[in-house]
């Protein structure tokens, strides 16, 4: 019985990991506000160690189309500037001098469409991991009877298994749905 519970419990671990996961990556896909989550991909060189941006500069967002990068130290401007044009934002930096504005243009109805389906893809990834975790727990319920586990036990922990499942797709249709509503909401 004790079994049978820690793998109900490594499967739903698996499964609460993929949800995460896929808030993480939505979080980077841009919906046409200003979102400093964007950025979190940029490493730059910083005495000689490679440096999340957000570790040598402070990044705010002034109003919905503006993100403000303020580095720490002025000497690093440049690299920032450089680091950011090299990334893949596709945002063109703007440096006064003193901060980097990076204005963020709104997004036409192609890059739109473009977004939702690149969001559909991360979902549906997210989807199939949580569809791994259930086959890998019901085999593994399966074996556990080959160990002695009755079989109604075994059938109930797979209907559990089978519950648990639902409730993840369902909650990875619902994190898609809200990001779809982001993007398309002008």
């Amino acid at each position: 019985m004790d079994k049978i519970k820690e793998i109900g419990q490594k499967a739903e671990t698996k499964m609460q990991s993929s949800i995460e996961f896929l808030d993480e990556t939505l979080a980077h896909i841009r919906a046409g506000k200003a979102n400093p989550r964007i950025l979190d991909g940029i490493k730059l060189d910083y005495y000689g160690t490679l440096t999340p941006l957000s570790g040598v500069a402070a990044i705010n967002t002034p109003d919905a189309r503006t993100i403000v990068v303020q580095p720490w130290e002025k000497q690093m401007l440049k690299d920032i500037e450089k680091a950011i044009m090299d990334s893949d934002v596709g945002i063109t930096p703007d440096n006064n001098g003193e901060i980097i504005r990076l204005n963020i243009p709104p997004l036409t109805e192609e890059r739109r469409k473009q977004l939702v389906k690149q969001a559909k893809q991360e979902a549906e990834e997210a989807k199939i991991s949580v569809r791994n975790a259930r086959r890998d727990a019901i085999d593994s319920i399966k074996k556990s009877v080959k160990e002695g586990v009755a079989e109604d036990v075994a059938k109930d922990a797979e209907n559990e298994m089978q519950k648990l499942h639902d409730r993840y797709i369902k909650k990875i249709d619902e994190v898609f749905a809200a990001k779809e509503k982001e993007i398309l909401t002008i």
